[in-house]
């Protein structure tokens, strides 16, 4: 089951058909168990059109929520952050966190920085170094159970948190830092460690960069992240979390205004957005 956040409300997709529901976003999002209840708010005499055929209605799925996101998850993601900051005295820090029992967690983004699918990416102004980060996205319950998934762009300026990782706020958490679609992922299941993550930049309609990783390579388990997000943390309505990511591209790439930012996850969909021109 698939739900998606639109400007008409919330419409549901459950067995190749999409159908209108009258849950608000936070109601869902909220919920111990959003799937049933999705499943019972279902209006079987109301289909409704595929959304993704009206991207400009796709809102991001997200209410009231906050974005918290996760660093050092992957090896990939070590060895990038290990390299930019070496020459700042930085470079082991990422490589203790990779090993160490507690996480890296960071604030993300209020819902209101978030940009859904079709939407506009930022790069900062301040900024020469800049790429966009894949990754899975968890939905969590008040209690931190995991509900739901949807796909995450995590924008990130790597010349200033190599500068010094103390700038990792101002590296991370701006306006039009985070992209999340094109919809909330509601299985019956966790999902397989086989579930690919898939990028791909396009630059005037030429590929420059594409890469891909799976679940199998992540080093800390969901509930793990969860569990450390919500030790001294409560969320009333429950909230997202990026899982980090294991797609870094090389040293010499980075974003221009106008690129488009491909991020598939299959069993999710695709989430796109185009890097804006300020």
């Amino acid at each position: 089951m698939r739900a998606y956040h639109t400007q008409n409300g919330t419409i549901l997709e459950f067995e190749g058909t999409f159908y209108t529901s009258d849950l608000s976003w936070n109601e869902l999002s909220r919920s111990e168990n959003p799937r049933q209840l999705a499943l019972e708010s279902i209006d079987h005499s109301a289909p409704a059109p595929n959304p993704l055929d009206q991207p400009q209605s796709l809102l991001p799925p997200i209410g009231k929520q906050e974005v918290w996101a996760s660093g050092v998850t992957y090896m990939r993601s070590r060895s990038a952050r290990m390299e930019e900051a070496k020459e700042a005295g930085g470079g082991t820090f990422y490589d203790r966190v990779y090993e160490a029992s507690r996480p890296e967690l960071f604030f993300k983004a209020p819902y209101y920085r978030v940009s859904g699918h079709g939407g506009n990416v930022r790069i900062r102004r301040d900024s020469g170094w800049d790429v966009p980060e894949p990754e899975l996205t968890l939905l969590l319950s008040p209690t931190g159970r995991i509900t739901g998934y949807t796909i995450g762009n995590d924008m990130s300026s790597r010349s200033i948190e190599g500068e010094n990782p103390l700038y990792l706020p101002q590296a991370k958490t701006y306006d039009g830092a985070a992209a999340l679609g094109p919809c909330l992922y509601l299985p019956d299941g966790a999902l397989p460690v086989e579930t690919e993550i898939r990028i791909a930049i396009r630059r005037a309609d030429q590929l420059v960069f594409e890469g891909s990783t799976d679940l199998g390579q992540i080093r800390r388990g969901f509930d793990e992240l969860a569990s450390w997000l919500f030790r001294e943390l409560t969320f009333p309505e429950g909230c997202l979390l990026m899982t980090g990511t294991g797609v870094v591209p090389p040293n010499a790439f980075t974003l221009q205004a106008g690129d488009e930012i491909r991020i598939t996850i299959p069993p999710i969909g695709t989430l796109v957005n185009t890097v804006a021109a300020d």
